[in-house]
């Protein structure tokens, strides 16, 4: 499928998937984006849907600029996922015990590690600790002062709402894990701190959406925001790292001869420095994954619906992107006052999970379709693997 034009009055806006299932409200976002001087163009994913700042599966490509709160304050919130050499013949009938492993092992919802994670003795994969830490000092004093502790103690845990450990089977019947977080505390903290200093800048001053407040190349104010963004999208990797580090432990002790395939990790809330069209921009995610010509990706559904794993195609109209997964149809408040937890239970019926009003706000039905969601995106991604969860764990 190739996508549509919105037929903006400023900078491009390209959407991929059917205009009429967009909400009038995120319509609007998209133009209010596509206004500002700075904005070279907007691809618009099929899992698109209204949020804060800038709209849920959009990528924004800058001229020398950047919205911290297009972004988001979810910086480098992301998936993690890892082939395993299991099938599925070698897990038992009843994955109860396996999910209060894994639960046990990581911290979820509010819930942190006693004290911070020996990085020296988890098998990340990833070098550089000494260096990355030694980086908060560098942060925002007024950030770093109130959050290093908690951050240190966050590095590992999951978070809440619609992030959530997996364990998945392919159609070809293979094991995969697969994990879904940010930057947790301290990624918010310091989003929250830049996206105030931006509103009061005085080039914002006449922007149609306050929201869209930018950081402007060449200033202090940009530069701290880049060394504070990029060292939050840092955290967040780092954390899945660690989390994946941690759930292969469970499953290696459950199971002692399986092996693990190198890891695919991808965000999908974060800013990059690319070259499309010749130009140097600055491209903001918000709900999307880069998907430049062989690179791997993850476009994940809901807690009860298939999740994918995928190869991108370079599509450049796209800015070389793709959605982040299926994107939600409705708000949490109105899934939770449209479905009950006999929906819930019905809705995820084969998956090890939690089946009470504390997720109903997650239950798949206040998701898109992404059967629909994928085929509206062919020409971004190809399909590699097709995923079914089996254990889902969330906060």
């Amino acid at each position: 499928m190739s996508f549509t034009d919105l037929k903006s009055n400023a900078a491009p806006i390209r959407l991929w998937g059917d205009v009429d299932s967009v909400e009038p409200q995120a319509l609007g976002q998209l133009h209010n984006i596509a206004k500002l001087p700075w904005v070279h163009g907007v691809a618009v994913m099929p899992d698109v849907h209204y949020g804060i700042g800038a709209t849920v599966g959009s990528v924004i490509a800058m001229r020398g600029a950047v919205s911290p709160a297009a972004v988001g304050v979810d910086i480098g919130c992301g998936m993690t996922a890892q082939r395993t050499s299991l099938t599925a013949d070698d897990l038992p009938d009843d994955l109860g015990r396996l999910r209060s492993a894994i639960e046990a092992a990581i911290p979820v919802g509010q819930a942190m590690h006693k004290s911070s994670v020996d990085t020296g003795h988890v098998k990340t994969g990833l070098h550089g600790w000494h260096e990355f830490w030694s980086g908060f000092g560098e942060l925002a004093p007024q950030v770093a002062r109130r959050t290093e502790a908690k951050a240190m103690k966050q590095l590992g845990t999951l978070g809440s709402g619609n992030h959530y450990i997996e364990l998945c089977l392919s159609d070809d019947g293979q094991v995969w894990m697969m994990l879904h977080s940010g930057s947790r505390y301290v990624g918010n903290a310091l989003a929250q701190h830049h996206i105030e200093k931006a509103k009061g800048l005085p080039h914002n001053l006449d922007l149609p959406d306050p929201d869209l407040a930018v950081f402007i190349a060449d200033t202090p104010q940009m530069e701290a925001y880049r060394r504070d963004l990029f060292w939050a999208q840092e955290y967040a990797r780092r954390n899945r790292a660690v989390m994946m580090a941690l759930f292969r432990r469970v499953v290696k002790k459950r199971f002692p001869t399986a092996r693990f395939e190198p890891e695919i990790s991808v965000h999908h809330n974060y800013v990059a420095e690319e070259k499309h069209y010749g130009q140097d921009l600055l491209v903001t995610r918000k709900g999307a994954i880069r998907a430049g010509f062989g690179d791997m990706g993850i476009i994940p559904g809901s807690m009860g619906a298939s999740s994918f794993i995928v190869r991108g195609l370079g599509n450049g109209e796209a800015y070389e992107s793709a959605s982040h997964g299926a994107g939600r149809k409705m708000s949490r408040n109105a899934a939770k006052k449209r479905f009950t937890v006999e929906d819930l239970i019905a809705q995820t019926e084969g998956v090890e999970c939690r089946k009470d009003a504390g997720v109903l706000d997650e239950i798949p039905g206040a998701y898109k379709d992404i059967e629909e969601v994928m085929a509206a995106q062919s020409d971004l991604v190809e399909i590699v693997a097709r995923l079914r969860q089996v254990i889902c764990v969330k906060g």
